[in-house]
């Protein structure tokens, strides 16, 4: 594995490897698959950001698209009105880290206005031409997620003939993207898009050969958090009653050596991830 540079943000250093990071998901969203309308007023989502922060967060990812399959597509006036207060309100508050979760533009560059520090991009950067000349110019590291389709009707294209090996072409051609849009290198993280045009099994896969996305050189989120998979492994309808299969799935991407990972349950995930640093990353 090759050394990855670390990501100065704010007063933090991610110092990949040293130890697993945790982000820390803020929904304000009436509609996520899992806490959709609980954070959703400003005074909320504060409160869950403080709560976030205080179970140990290292970065919050804010959210107003919902991306659960069959989400309604909002406008950008409205993903914007959801998202700027509560980034506003944060950074007033908070020094922690803060990506912004879209795939438009135009949402990331007011958010980093805003006082977001990165941004997270379901698409790999697909769905807006602009999104990766704009991240260049702002000068902030982005997350280039495997996605098929959109969130409407990717659960269709889930026929791979090479799962691992296609989701590896599609992010390495992103990376290049990327790069020749101005973004350096090291200043790109990768998520394989786990629930994302998946079928149960393949989500299974993608943990399993998790260390095999160590050869794109970039640090790796990993993103299972409550979701739908492992909700059919417990017979778990419930997602909040997934905590305990969610830190299973987090000791596997440990074992695997990734870098990041996205959650809802910070204070479990926290303890799980020093656990499981304390075998894995010695």
């Amino acid at each position: 594995m090759t050394t990855l540079l670390p990501w100065s943000i704010r007063d933090r250093t991610l110092d990949w490897g040293q130890k697993t990071y945790v982000m820390g998901i803020l929904n304000v969203t009436p509609d996520s698959f899992s806490d959709g309308g609980q954070f959703n007023t400003l005074e909320a989502a504060i409160a869950q950001a403080r709560y976030l922060v205080k179970s140990g967060a290292d970065l919050l990812d804010v959210g107003g698209q919902s991306t659960r399959p069959q989400a309604i597509e909002i406008s950008v006036e409205e993903e914007l009105d959801r998202v700027i207060p509560v980034i506003q309100a944060v950074r007033q508050e908070m020094h922690i880290p803060i990506s912004i979760d879209t795939t438009r533009s135009q949402v990331a560059k007011a958010a980093i206005a805003a006082g977001a520090d990165l941004i997270n991009d379901i698409s790999g950067a697909t769905y807006d031409p602009e999104m990766l000349n704009t991240t260049a110019e702002l000068q902030v590291p982005i997350i280039l997620m495997h996605i098929r389709g959109t969130p409407q009707t990717m659960q269709q294209l889930t026929n791979y003939q090479d799962l691992i090996g296609e989701i590896l072409a599609f992010l390495s051609q992103r990376i290049e993207a990327a790069v020749q849009a101005g973004i350096p290198r090291n200043q790109i993280a990768i998520d394989s898009g786990i629930g994302f045009a998946k079928t149960y099994d393949q989500n299974l896969e993608i943990l399993r050969r998790l260390s095999e996305f160590h050869a794109l050189n970039c640090p790796i989120l990993v993103g299972t958090s409550r979701k739908s998979f492992i909700g059919h492994i417990l017979n778990q309808p419930n997602p909040k009653d997934r905590v305990w299969g969610t830190a299973a799935s987090c000791c596997a991407a440990i074992a695997a050596q990734a870098h990041i990972l996205r959650v809802h349950d910070v204070r479990e995930m926290v303890d799980v991830c020093r656990v499981a640093d304390a075998i894995w990353k010695p």
